[in-house]
């Protein structure tokens, strides 16, 4: 968690989002923050590029439209009805938004998984660092801990996400035989040949050994601490209620 409740002082504090809290109150950065370190490639700095003044813009939108499709998706696996249209008849979702909700749809209808595990946070003080888990399923007797991605590619930093997710969550005794990427937003115009798990726009991709990957990921953190020496993570703090005097 990312956040201290003190009952005695009736405040509840917020920590930096890109923080998770240990069980002594310690800040610890999440995956995620860590491989702010990794090294962009090429295509990236092209994007930037050609993008120019409209990046930062292009970026945050990108994030609010995977939120929003991350949340789809929980409240769909929780049994809860996502509707298109409001009771206004306006949209509750942007189109694109939608499309790619209706992919992850397709997914779970044709393929069946078994959730084991949904948006679960991992905190290790051993590790050094955490992060939140959107699933672990469970599918031909396999168990793969899968990221759901919306990006325009599968970016080389996102194995390296997995791969220290699953060292958390193994470490916290949940097994995994597979790392994967159900990537919502892909170039696939069918659903393949026989064995691969894919639709029109979206498929999952697994990995089995993440060991290289794990071995970046080490280096990517100790090159983020390196560069994030005195760095103080941001607190919020807030009383638990107020009473008009």
């Amino acid at each position: 968690m990312n956040y201290l409740i003190d009952t005695t002082a009736r405040r509840l504090t917020f920590l930096d989002s890109r923080f998770y809290l240990t069980e002594d109150g310690s800040p610890i950065p999440s995956v995620t923050t860590i491989l702010e370190a990794y090294p962009k490639d090429y295509h990236f700095y092209k994007w930037l590029k050609e993008n120019g003044e409209d990046a930062d813009k292009l970026r945050d939108a990108a994030g609010r439209r995977g939120t929003t499709v991350h949340k789809m998706t929980e409240d769909y696996d929780a049994g809860h009805e996502v509707t298109l249209l409001g009771g206004d008849g306006e949209l509750n979702f942007r189109l694109e938004e939608w499309a790619m909700f209706e992919r992850y749809v397709e997914f779970s209808q044709r393929f069946q998984p078994e959730i084991i595990m949904s948006e679960q946070n991992f905190v290790s003080s051993s590790l050094g660092y955490a992060g939140t888990v959107d699933r672990i399923i469970r599918m031909d007797g396999k168990r793969i801990l899968m990221d759901i991605k919306t990006s325009n590619a599968i970016h080389a930093a996102y194995w390296l996400q997995l791969a220290a997710y699953k060292e958390l969550v193994t470490e916290a005794g949940f097994a995994v035989d597979a790392v994967g990427i159900l990537w919502l937003n892909a170039k696939t115009r069918s659903n393949g040949k026989k064995g691969d798990i894919q639709g029109t726009g979206w498929q999952l991709v697994t990995v089995d050994d993440t060991t290289d990957h794990l071995e970046l990921f080490a280096a990517t953190k100790q090159l983020w601490h390196a560069q994030n020496k005195d760095i103080q993570p941001r607190q919020l703090s807030y009383q638990l209620s107020h009473v008009k005097a």
